[in-house]
């Protein structure tokens, strides 16, 4: 056997839905780019859990499924106020919250392909009103109801500030998800798959997925990138602060992949819908300090910007706060996690690896009263 640190280079599984080849991310064979300037994130939706682009009627039933779906049961709403909010990390609340729906849905045992695809459709309408019922609640505020006359996007930004979202605004995040919803076999990805490999509930993977996802090495780092431009401050101070930081080995967040190599693709669209916000909002300095790292950075240690780069400036625009952007990256990724679930299942092997041991050679117990 030969050990790989990280599982580095390993596949570790067959997939029809998403690859990275050449520095390419594709779902279900469309090019990121392509779906990025084209479909909403219900037909990405729909592409991922049915391997094919819906039709109109196809999609106008998603669309449908959702909206009807998002609804939380009032139990689980009414346990946010239990939580001591001001100690409780989002991802921690939405891990438990998300554990919880499994008590209220009849169909939690239900190993049905029919039943399984049902909670993935809630699954997905349901985490963003738990992000943004948190979110609310540990400012004293009451969740506010989706309106299911709005798209996903849409009903996110309206239950979250409790206002309708401008058309831009609703651009802007419906792109974010779409650039976010699957990765290949990402760390949270490969949790899911391990978890329901067992045979357990698609909450459980789901769950198993979130607590991956939590890591700052996964999830986290587009929250780190927000910290560190409002630690810079202005675009004056960008070329004294990333280069003491360089300097001292210190690592830049927001940049490098394990899997690209000439950059990630879906940061260019991000990047643009920075610009756009962040003019629109009178925060321009942000897409001008962004900018100016990514100069430094790329073309000294040759490390393109990922994904989680210029979305921190996106999320912040949008006036989300900077520790719900993980959880953001839930509310989208849950659909490749679904989709991946729901893979899993139906051609399904137990996933157990093997360790290679490092440890002391055969060894002889010694009595207590001998040590």
């Amino acid at each position: 056997m030969t050990t790989t640190k990280g599982l580095e280079g390993i596949v570790a599984a067959e997939t029809s839905i998403s690859s990275i080849i050449d520095d390419t991310l594709t779902y279900v064979g469309y090019d990121i780019d392509d779906l990025a300037n084209n479909a909403s994130f219900e037909e990405v939706v729909y592409l991922l859990w049915h391997k094919r682009l819906p039709n109109a009627a196809e999609l106008a039933e998603l669309k449908q499924q959702l909206a009807d779906n998002m609804a939380v049961p009032q139990e689980v709403l009414n346990h946010f106020k239990t939580f001591p909010i001001n100690d409780v990390h989002p991802m921690t609340a939405l891990r438990t919250t998300v554990s919880m729906l499994a008590l209220y849905d009849d169909a939690a045992e239900d190993m049905s392909d029919e039943a399984n695809y049902l909670k993935a459709i809630k699954l997905q309408a349901k985490i963003p009103t738990l992000v943004t019922a948190f979110s609310r609640v540990r400012k004293g505020l009451e969740p506010v109801a989706p309106k299911t006359d709005l798209g996903y996007a849409a009903n996110f930004l309206y239950m979250l500030h409790g206002k309708l979202p401008q058309d831009i605004e609703i651009e802007a995040f419906d792109k974010a998800l779409v650039l976010h919803a699957d990765h290949e076999l990402n760390a949270s990805t490969f949790t899911a798959r391990v978890c329901v490999a067992t045979l357990s509930d698609i909450y459980s993977g789901v769950v198993a997925a979130i607590g991956a996802l939590k890591g700052p090495l996964h999830g986290g780092a587009n929250e780190q990138v927000m910290k560190m431009l409002t630690e810079i401050d202005t675009l004056d101070n960008v070329d004294a602060y990333i280069n003491e930081k360089l300097e001292n080995k210190v690592k830049i967040m927001g940049f490098g992949h394990r899997v690209y190599r000439k950059g990630d693709p879906r940061a260019k669209h991000l990047r643009e819908m920075s610009k756009k916000l962040t003019t629109l909002n009178g925060e321009s300095k942000l897409y001008d300090m962004s900018i100016r790292i990514d100069e430094i950075v790329t073309g000294q240690k040759n490390l393109p910007p990922n994904v989680d780069f210029y979305s921190a400036s996106v999320y912040h625009s949008l006036k989300i706060d900077h520790d719900l952007f993980t959880p953001i990256f839930a509310v989208s990724r849950v659909s490749g996690w679904s989709a991946h679930i729901l893979e899993q299942y139906a051609n399904n092997r137990l996933i157990r690896p093997r360790a290679e041991y490092v440890g002391p050679g055969m060894q002889k117990y010694i009595p207590i009263e001998e040590r």
